[in-house]
């Protein structure tokens, strides 16, 4: 009999030969480069992007590699460069600038770091110099005046400050009240102790002087000393918030032409007045609140200067400037006159 060949067998679908499967790993391997390489290309833009915003270059983003690969490729030892998952992350750094880490298959960017410049210091400008003080006009040089000239019918309230400050509340509550302003003959030595009865004479609007700045009789001193005690007690007014420039009064109202000229030449014109209270004497010396009023009266005219004190008695405590004062003031009033401080003086 004739050997009949035994049929071929038929291959399973399902199996594929070894020729067979060498193609698809190459195709897979190829599409696994390409996708990385498109990843790789998308976080270099990313970064460059990143990097351009900075105002300089950039290093160039690193990608991370897959972190699964597939066997066949592990055991080629093929060298090929792995693919990028897209879970992976590119950071670009630069230098002295942090740069935000920008994730390359989520899509959001987180928010760059801000960083604050220090704020510049501004300097603050010194204080501006005092104004120069008003000049006394050329007609009162060489006088020690007694009135206010041409003044019509007004009086100047004046107060020398040269001991204690004890009737110096009521003499300013008396003058707010009436709705007073008056002049403040001031020594240095009382502005120094006494910085907030400066502070109040200033804020009651009233004006301020000089009477020098420990009161001594000016006739029997030098030229220096003379321009010692004048800008001595101008220092020390300014430095309790005032200007006493340029009204001055000599203590005890001693005066001679020679004193008169220096302290013109200092920038001051030199005030006396025309009637002295006698408050200072106190009750001890045989005085009271009405007959300093009295004395005011007495002496009433036009541009009159009128002279009292802050302080009290030293040996009664007694303060009859500041108790006759409202009296003082209405009576003034009654009699047709009205009230200016010594800035009439100067024009």
């Amino acid at each position: 009999m004739g050997h009949t060949p035994s049929p071929e067998p038929t291959p399973d679908p399902g199996q594929r030969t070894s020729a067979e499967r060498g193609p698809a790993i190459v195709q897979g391997r190829t599409i696994g480069i390409v996708l990385a390489v498109v990843l790789l290309a998308l976080a270099v833009a990313l970064a460059v992007a990143l990097g351009g915003d900075t105002g300089g270059p950039a290093v160039l983003p690193t990608a991370t590699p897959s972190p699964t690969s597939s066997p066949s490729a592990a055991g080629s030892g093929s060298t090929g460069t792995p693919p990028a998952t897209p879970s992976g992350t590119a950071t670009a750094t630069r230098t002295g600038v942090p740069v935000p880490t920008a994730t390359a298959g989520g899509g959001q960017t987180p928010r760059p770091t801000v960083v604050v410049p220090p704020v510049p210091t501004t300097p603050v400008p010194a204080p501006s110099p005092l104004p120069p003080p008003p000049a006394f006009p050329a007609a009162l040089r060489g006088l020690d005046l007694e009135v206010v000239p041409g003044a019509g019918r007004v009086v100047a309230l004046t107060f020398d400050a040269g001991a204690n400050s004890a009737g110096l509340p009521k003499i300013l509550s008396t003058l707010s009240g009436k709705g007073v302003r008056g002049t403040f003959f001031l020594t240095g030595t009382w502005a120094g102790a006494n910085p907030g009865g400066v502070a109040q004479i200033v804020a009651g609007g009233h004006r301020t002087a000089n009477h020098s700045m420990t009161h001594p009789g000016f006739t029997s001193l030098t030229g220096a000393r003379i321009r010692e005690e004048v800008l001595g007690a101008e220092r020390a007014i300014r430095a309790a918030g005032a200007d006493p420039r340029p009204l001055f009064r000599f203590p005890f109202g001693e005066r001679d032409a020679r004193t008169i000229a220096a302290v013109n030449d200092l920038g001051y014109a030199s005030v006396r007045w025309t009637v002295d209270t006698l408050g200072w004497k106190g009750t001890s010396g045989g005085l009271t609140a009405q007959a300093v009023a009295d004395r005011v009266l007495a002496g009433l005219q036009p541009g009159e200067i009128v002279l009292m004190h802050i302080g009290s008695n030293p040996d009664d405590g007694s303060t009859l400037d500041a108790d006759a004062l409202a009296q003082i003031i209405d009576r003034i009033r009654a009699a047709g006159y009205g009230f200016v401080t010594l800035d009439a003086l100067l024009g």
